[in-house]
């Protein structure tokens, strides 16, 4: 039985990796995951026979696979694609029967018949009793946002009571006794959403997003992944450029003390190029060190208009540091009051750190390229001064 279940798994993934719209951020293979992972717990709980479950968890992976045709009238769309995948994995008729039933019965507005079609509505529904419920809630949000239905803060909350209060109910013995509380305590979390003041909802906003609603674990450890290696590929950079600052420093400074006022002498003179050489490729490397390390100057000063646009990164000490702190704070816990928001601020400081590295970056190279033609340049002019160097003709004109 267990080589059906993985072959549902690998079919369902890919079809959705394939074929399901990106609009779809709520109902697609995560949230399937997640009802199977609520159906088996269901099943592990409760009293049901071989058949029985093997319909129930096929029907919970593949009950919103018509999502890739649409949103309106996924559930038919569902049984239909259910039955043409059992089928050729010769799965019995009756199963396949059952499965398309159960399928069927997730639509939400319809009374489930029976004990399979109520523990089936049950896991599509459990993460109302889950606390990962809110950030479920926002990408639904989300996704009705990208099919062209936009929800207010204050619209979706009204909605998230109606579902919960007069819409929604658990019916398995099993979710009524374990999800039913749960259910509720975050039904009440959105009613003291509900009666906060404006100012209160701002700062207990930020409390709550920063415990119960932070981003995922994984979206944190991207973000400060990235952001430590973007600061250490920098802290790199610049390391590289006061190398290179401080040996063609030394080089000049040893040219300048040793190899320059030696020049006036006739014996010396076809050392004139090579020096020269030496030392204009230098202080050009010198040049492109400084300006990859030298800091931009911004005017640390920005607008309402360019916040309300979100024009300026807030992130960035250098749009803010002219600013008084009241004005500061406003714009700041008007961004915390978004998560979306807060997701485009830190995507905004990524991709400036990286615009930022790739110029250092790029004057690096160049640094490191003038360099290394700058010394083989003179390194060869020395050669070929010697070789080339009259010695008799020298010394016929100097005074012995």
């Amino acid at each position: 039985m267990a080589d059906i279940f993985k072959a549902t798994d690998d079919y369902v993934l890919h079809l959705f990796k394939d074929e399901l719209d990106e609009i779809y951020v709520y109902h697609n293979y995560t949230h399937t995951k997640r009802v199977v992972k609520s159906t088996q717990e269901i099943i592990d709980n409760s009293q049901l026979d071989v058949k029985e479950e093997k319909a129930l968890l096929l029907a919970a992976y593949l009950h919103d696979t018509g999502y890739i045709k649409g949103a309106d009238g996924h559930e038919e769309e569902s049984a239909k694609i259910a039955k043409s995948f059992l089928e050729s994995q010769n799965v019995e008729p009756d199963t396949i029967q059952l499965v398309q039933q159960l399928i069927r019965a997730t639509k939400f507005n319809n009374q489930p018949d029976g004990k399979l079609e109520e523990m089936l509505r049950d896991a599509d529904a459990s993460h109302f009793a889950k606390d990962y419920y809110f950030e479920t809630s926002e990408l639904l949000k989300q996704e009705l946002k990208l099919r062209g239905k936009d929800y207010s803060r204050k619209e979706w909350r009204k909605e998230n009571i109606q579902v919960f209060t007069e819409k929604h109910r658990y019916y398995c013995d099993y979710a009524v006794k374990n999800w039913n509380v749960l259910k509720n305590e975050n039904l009440m979390k959105l009613f003291k959403k509900r009666k906060k003041s404006k100012q209160k909802i701002k700062k207990e906003q930020l409390k709550v997003d920063l415990k119960n609603q932070s981003p995922e674990r994984a979206i944190q450890t991207l973000f400060r992944t990235t952001l430590r290696n973007h600061i250490k590929l920098s802290d790199i950079a610049d390391t590289k450029a006061n190398i290179l600052l401080s040996v063609n420093a030394i080089i000049i400074s040893l040219a300048l003390a040793n190899i320059i006022p030696k020049l006036d002498a006739v014996s010396n003179r076809h050392l004139l190029y090579p020096t020269l050489i030496l030392i204009l490729f230098s202080v050009a490397s010198i040049i492109l060190s400084i300006l990859s390390t030298r800091p931009n100057v911004t005017s640390g000063e920005f607008t309402d208009e360019q916040v309300e646009k979100r024009e300026v990164n807030l992130l960035f000490f250098g749009n803010f540091h002219k600013v008084p702190f009241k004005r500061y704070e406003k714009a700041l816990m008007g961004l915390l009051d978004d998560k979306e928001e807060v997701y485009q601020s830190l995507l905004k400081d990524l991709w400036l750190l990286g615009v930022v590295l790739n110029r250092k970056y790029t004057l690096l190279r160049w640094t490191y390229t003038i360099f290394m033609i700058g010394i083989i340049s003179s390194v060869l002019a020395f050669v070929i001064a010697f070789t080339t160097y009259d010695y008799e003709a020298v010394a016929g004109v100097i005074p012995g």
